[in-house]
């Protein structure tokens, strides 16, 4: 008999088989009633047909995937039919075999059972808790158990489980596998675009904010795009230096001068002090993802970093206005005015103002005016217009003035230039290593710095990261956003432009954003970006010495009014709204800045912040509930409609609406006693006692919100329970966490559970506690006399 036959009969044979005794698939389970109908795969398909669909179904994998799955889970006959494994889906074959993916039982993923410990969201080994999936499973593989991820990818045929965490980690595996000649021109275009745009702003960034020698500005762009391309999980980001990052690098470099640390001439020492900046940044970003704290871009509230990037807004147009005008020799001569406060150079300016150079004033303001001009032009006309964002104004002023500064020698006309851009006696892409022993003098002033910097360059990537997304649907597929990924990747390219003594450099919502218009789709355009600016480092340097650097301060201010522009807005909705705690938080970041230095004005904003942090976590919510009228079984915080609701006669009932920790337990007595005197929490203690003690006979605490309690928690509540107990008062617990949790095994080790009166006090419901303590209430009168 031929094979083509054969399956023929044995596909009746099935189909009759399954009206007789249906059989059991190989992964069905063998209680039937524990599957959802609408999971199970079927015992015998009715037609090849409905078969081939579902094939189809369980074959579509997402691009980048299909080299992670094992395909032999099917073989092909010879007659063209393809079986499973278990001689079950057979469909006639079309010339293409699709790979074939075994599902779960459920075919929902799901859990492996020996991952579980001891209590609900703990690791079933100490090698997985302690070190992660990454570790345990990719470097040490089976020697340390096995874990979820290892298991599902067992079931689901994932081949080489522990090279996944390579491709995880190092993005740059995965979506160049998917890239195509298709996404070239766009890539090459966008980077064009943006070099015409930014390397002029990154020299800019160096002499004016920085001051570093210009070419250590054009090194972040010449190795951290490059480096970001290889590890981040944003396709379309551009990393860069920005303004804050370099002004607060430029604080540093001068900190160091004023402390004789190093000379204001010597450019070469000043770069490597911005190059320890830049390596801690990088060190402390990397150290932040290793240890998955990718919660930290949410650490600082709007308000701050609404003062903030204000005040450096503001500093920077104070800054820039010296030069702009023809002041700096002025302000030279005297260390006071050029290392004070923004006050202080406010009051020069105005002083001396009528002392401004002519000509350098008139290219200063005129290139801020084209350019401030160009912007509104370009903002009004996009819509209609949306190519009209990729004319380079920038770079055209800045090459039109560079041309005039030479044909007309401005240089003698007293108009400064921008001069040689590194610095002498150095050789390019000199490499320094940040963490020399040398440097150890540095880095008192520079520790606090970098770890703002870290702080605001991974809360602006974040920023720019999340409204950008993943790419569009045809370019890189299948690359997920990850927060302590993008610590890592720029953590590392912040390390290595240290390394190479460049301005700190991150992501940036606009410079990405030109970048995915002009058609950048991948992360080539950063590759290629870094490799017009290594062109731009060997061969186009001599160019650059006849920039005016009043062109260059232009163009800073224009970014500077950008950070300010936004602040009168900010300001407006926090006076609607009444916020009068967040506009304090903006006016003390700005005043301490304005009237003292950035680096007081960033201290007082922080320790601000933090202090409000910890006053709202070391405050217990605690609420005392009452009964809705006419429900038995409703209670909702009395204080919240006291005329609604009605108290029980000799029951406290108190709930707890969050996590008990050694954060929030310290107040915990303090605030209970409140209940117990004044029936709320919001009479002040002066007041003497209202509520009688009779209906505190018996307390009810409501704990459905503790998901969590720690050995600090435990001990400080049990202590109150104690008090409870020797006073005579009765307690209840209801809508406990289940007894495989943690906070159900604290309880019963700390002796709460005892304290209490037994499990039997620990009830599902306010209502059924209501009704224990009405028995116990009966029940004791009855045994009395």
């Amino acid at each position: 008999m031929s094979r083509s036959s054969s399956n023929s009969s044995s596909l009746e044979e099935a189909s009759h088989t399954t009206e007789r005794s249906p059989r059991r698939h190989q992964y069905e389970p063998s209680n039937p009633s524990q599957l959802r109908e609408s999971t199970k795969p079927p015992s015998s398909p009715t037609s090849p047909k409905a078969m081939d669909s579902d094939l189809r179904s369980l074959d579509r994998l997402p691009p980048g995937e299909e080299d992670y799955f094992d395909h032999a889970g099917a073989e092909v006959g010879q007659a063209g039919t393809l079986e499973s494994e278990a001689g079950q889906w057979p469909r006639q074959r079309r010339g293409v075999q699709y790979p074939s993916v075994p599902s779960s039982p459920s075919g929902n993923g799901g859990k492996y059972p020996g991952d579980i410990g001891e209590a609900a969201g703990e690791r079933g080994d100490n090698v997985h808790g302690i070190f992660g999936d990454t570790f345990a499973d990719g470097v040490m593989g089976s020697k340390t158990g096995r874990s979820t991820t290892s298991w599902l990818a067992d079931r689901h045929g994932v081949r080489h489980s522990r090279l996944i965490y390579i491709d995880y980690y190092f993005p740059f595996l995965k979506w160049i596998r998917q890239y195509r000649w298709s996404h070239l021109s766009g890539d090459l275009i966008a980077a064009l675009t943006m070099a015409s745009f930014y390397i002029p702003m990154s020299l800019s960034y160096a002499s004016n904010l920085g001051h570093v020698p210009p070419i250590n500005g054009m090194y972040s762009f010449a190795l951290n795009p490059l480096v970001y391309a290889f590890f981040g999980t944003c396709p379309q980001m551009v990393v860069g230096p920005e303004a804050p990052g370099s002004l607060l690098t430029g604080n540093v470099v001068r900190d160091s001068i004023r402390k004789g640390h190093a000379r204001d001439d010597d450019g070469f020492l000043h770069a490597q002090i911005a190059g320890v900046v830049t390596g801690v940044a990088g060190a402390i970003l990397f150290v932040a993802g290793g240890a998955r704290l990718g919660f930290l871009d949410n650490v600082l509230s709007k308000p701050f970093l609404r003062g903030f990037i204000s005040s450096i807004g503001l500093v920077i147009l104070i800054d820039q206005a010296i030069p702009e005008l023809g002041l700096a020799a002025l302000a030279g001569q005297n260390p006071d005015i050029e290392h004070g406060s923004p006050l202080t150079k406010l009051i020069l300016i105005l002083q001396n103002i009528k002392n401004s150079h002519g000509l350098t004033a008139a290219v200063s303001f005129g290139s801020f005016a084209v350019i401030m001009v160009c912007r509104e032009v370009k903002k009004r006309l996009q819509p209609r217009f949306p190519r009209i964002v990729f004319i380079p104004d920038r770079f055209v002023v800045v090459a039109l003035c560079t041309l005039f500064s030479w044909r007309y020698d401005w240089t003698s006309k007293g108009v400064a230039i921008l001069g040689n851009a590194k610095s002498p006696n150095t050789h390019l892409f000199q490499a320094h290593f940040p963490f020399d022993f040398s440097n150890i003098k540095h880095l008192e002033s520079a520790l606090s710095t970098s770890f703002l910097i870290a702080l605001l360059g991974f809360f602006e990537s974040s920023v720019a990261a999340k409204a950008i997304g993943t790419g569009p649907s045809d370019g890189i597929q299948n690359i997920a956003l990850s927060a302590n990924r993008e610590l890592i990747a720029l953590g590392t390219a912040n390390v290595i432009g240290g390394v190479f003594m460049a301005l700190p450099a991150f992501g940036g919502y606009g410079r990405s954003k030109i970048n995915a218009s002009a058609g950048g789709k991948t992360p080539m355009s950063s590759i290629f970006l870094s490799l017009i600016t290594v062109l731009c480092v060997l061969f186009m340097l001599p160019v650059f010495y006849y920039i005016p650097k009043g062109v260059l301060c232009a163009m800073i201010s224009v970014v500077a009014y950008s950070l300010v522009e936004e602040a009168p807005h900010d300001l407006k909705f926090f006076w609607r709204i009444r916020g009068w705690t967040e506009l304090f938080l903006v006016f003390l970041v700005f005043a301490a800045t304005m009237f003292y230095s950035l680096t007081l004005g960033i201290a007082c904003g922080i320790g601000f912040s933090l202090l409000r942090v910890v006053k709202h976590s070391t405050r217990p919510r605690i609420q005392i509930l009452g009964r809705v009228q006419g429900k038995s079984d409703e209670f909702e915080n009395a204080e919240a409609d006291p005329e609604r609701l009605e108290f029980i006669e000799g029951c406290l009932i108190v709930k707890i609406p969050e996590p008990l920790t050694f954060a929030n337990t310290g107040d915990l007595r303090s605030r209970l006693r409140r209940l117990e005197d004044y029936g709320t929490a919001s009479a002040h203690p002066a007041l003497p006692r209202v509520r009688h003690a009779d209906n505190n006979k018996n307390i009810i605490f409501d704990v459905h919100g503790v998901t969590d309690l720690d050995g600090a928690g435990a001990q400080v509540l049990s202590e109150i329970l104690e008090g409870y107990k020797t006073k005579g008062i009765r307690i209840f617990f209801c809508r406990v966490p289940r007894k495989e949790s943690k906070v159900w095994r604290l309880l019963v080790s700390s002796g709460i559970v005892q304290i209490c009166g037994g499990e039997m006090h620990f009830v599902k419901s306010v209502q059924e506690a209501l009704s224990l303590t009405e028995e116990e209430e009966t029940e004791g009168l009855a045994r009395e006399p």
